[in-house]
């Protein structure tokens, strides 16, 4: 009896002890132009993130998550197992949770992109002294929103202001907003791949190729996979449905400064506070895109994640 106790104690702390709930000091920028211009007078905010580990022995190589504007869902949770299964520490970050925000959705807002790149340099620089992770073998993986946060992670202009000391070794975008397009779209050499549908309403296909291909002709590289017969959300278990409160940015393209604001359309205006960007948007965008999983490319986007961050950040 006595060691079956000691057995159920010693997996009840291998439990606690595989994760961990860190904090870190961020701010609340609300655009690119906030981080590269003014980042020393943005509000200070306490953001929360949680550190799950492999089975093994450290340190090991780490993908920081960032969920997207409906904040964390189950199939986001289960690339993340997925990597632990591969022997990849995880790290799930709370932008949302840590200021009082359920979802974006309709308004985008509350909680931005520059936001969140923001939120995770400030991440890997608390987990990079972590004694249980490789700094040099971190990369970074997001969805929607947060696809745009695995991004422009890579962007220079935003990476040389927030002045980390750390950097990303490989950055997974899943149906990202390519809507808003850099003038300058230089990123690190960092390796970065894009997943979307074809059928993607909510940040169309046609935008993230056209992104892809002014950063080539600009001398970075960002990689690409169009699934056909697919929507946003194409790797949930849910089937296709229209939300009809997010924007459909199908008609929408933005330009981006190099001090990172962000214009709105043939108007030029910079879209710099949030009256100007629901401006911008209403100006392009309707309402209603669909979305819904695809269950044959779902599958696939799980194989080319996993061989993805096997390849980057395991093969070093």
């Amino acid at each position: 009896m006595k060691f079956s106790y000691l057995i159920l104690f010693n997996l009840l702390v291998t439990h606690v002890f595989s994760q961990e709930v860190i904090s870190f000091n961020s701010s609340n920028p609300f655009g690119f132009k906030d981080v590269i211009t003014n980042l020393d007078n943005q509000e200070d905010q306490e953001v929360h993130a949680t550190l799950r580990l492999p089975k093994g022995k450290g340190p090991f190589a780490l993908v920081i998550g960032v969920a997207g504007s409906l904040d964390w869902g189950p199939h986001h949770l289960k690339y993340l197992e997925m990597f632990r299964s591969s022997g990849i520490a995880t790290l799930e970050l709370q932008s949302f949770s840590s200021r009082g925000i359920k979802s974006t959705v309709g308004s985008q807002v509350e909680v931005t992109t520059a936001t969140m790149v923001l939120d995770a340099y400030r991440a890997l620089d608390k987990v990079s002294s972590h004694p249980q992770i490789d700094k040099n073998r971190v990369g970074i993986m997001g969805w929607s929103l947060g696809g745009g946060v695995a991004l422009f992670s890579g962007w220079i202009p935003l990476v040389e202001k927030i002045n980390s000391q750390n950097k990303f070794a490989a950055h997974l975008s899943i149906y990202p907003p390519c809507i808003a397009q850099p003038q300058n779209p230089i990123f690190t050499k960092s390796p970065k791949h894009i997943l979307i549908g074809e059928l993607d309403s909510w940040v169309p296909a046609s935008a993230c190729k056209e992104f892809a291909e002014m950063a080539k002709e600009a001398g970075s590289k960002i990689g690409i996979t169009i699934y056909p017969n697919s929507h946003h959300s194409f790797d949930r278990e849910s089937p296709v449905t229209v939300k009809k409160d997010a924007y459909k940015t199908v008609d929408c393209r933005f330009k981006i400064r190099n001090d990172g604001a962000v214009l709105m359309g043939f108007l030029n205006i910079p879209m710099t506070t949030p009256l100007r960007q629901k401006i911008g948007l209403g100006l392009c965008a309707g309402k209603g895109p669909t979305m819904g999983g695809n269950p044959k490319y779902r599958k696939a986007s799980f194989e080319f994640a996993n061989q993805f961050m096997a390849k980057h950040l395991l093969t070093q």
